[in-house]
């Protein structure tokens, strides 16, 4: 039974009307984005399905699916909505992390990078460059790198902080294993970069290893 026959009170769009998108289901939020299912199956179900193919809404949202894969019930406007929901997602963040101070309000900065880095399928490293008054002028991908590692030039690191007149950095860099946890090789990469970048007066203040579902803070950790 396609959603236009479901009792009004339970189809997606009107139930985010009336009761806020917070109560809606992964499923449900999906299925205002497809608008319309396949045949025989409703956007909810199809949206249930893509959900369990994928195995969360992260990954489907950064999927980037091959030009001659076929995925069924996604065509290229499906895909391209749900990839501008995701860049207006990023967006907002972004401007939420600028406008705070990124010492007094941490979880502004770690909700961006987690959106940023959380499902990507490859290491990636990132640097948040930061002004005198701890407020963020540009997240920049520095490095990109394999499935288990990225090599990091500080050398690199200390041209790009020079660039941005940067007084601070905080740095993150994701596991797409999805754990979360510091290994021995990211704490001598970040006494390495802490020792170069103190030779042009840039402090760092964090380093997130971004895992999914959760962001580990060096600084919190009494790491730096």
């Amino acid at each position: 039974m396609g959603i236009s026959n479901w009792p009004e009170d339970e189809r997606p769009r009107e139930k985010l009307l009336s009761r806020g998108a917070a109560a809606l289901s992964d499923a449900e939020l999906l299925a205002i984005f497809l608008r319309v299912g396949t045949p025989g199956r409703s956007a909810v179900e199809l949206g249930r399905e893509l959900l369990a193919r994928f195995g969360s809404l992260g990954a489907l949202l950064h999927y980037d699916p091959r030009p001659d894969e076929h995925v069924s019930g996604m065509g290229p406007a499906k895909w391209a909505l749900l990839k501008a929901a995701l860049e207006i997602g990023r967006r907002v963040l972004a401007e939420r992390a600028r406008a705070t101070d990124a010492l007094s309000s941490p979880d502004a900065v770690r909700d961006y990078l987690r959106l940023l880095l959380a499902e990507r399928e490859h290491e990636v490293f990132v640097a948040v460059f930061l002004d005198a008054q701890n407020r963020v002028i540009v997240a920049e991908e520095l490095f990109r790198g394999t499935l288990t590692q990225t090599s990091v030039y500080p050398r690199e690191v200390v041209k790009a902080a020079l660039r941005h007149n940067a007084a601070s950095v905080i740095f993150a860099h994701n596991h797409p294993s999805g754990v979360a946890e510091p290994s021995q090789a990211d704490q001598l990469l970040t006494d390495t970069l802490k020792r170069a970048l103190a030779m042009i007066d840039v402090r760092v203040l964090d380093h997130f290893v971004v895992g999914r579902g959760a962001a580990c803070s060096f600084a919190e950790r009494g790491m730096l």
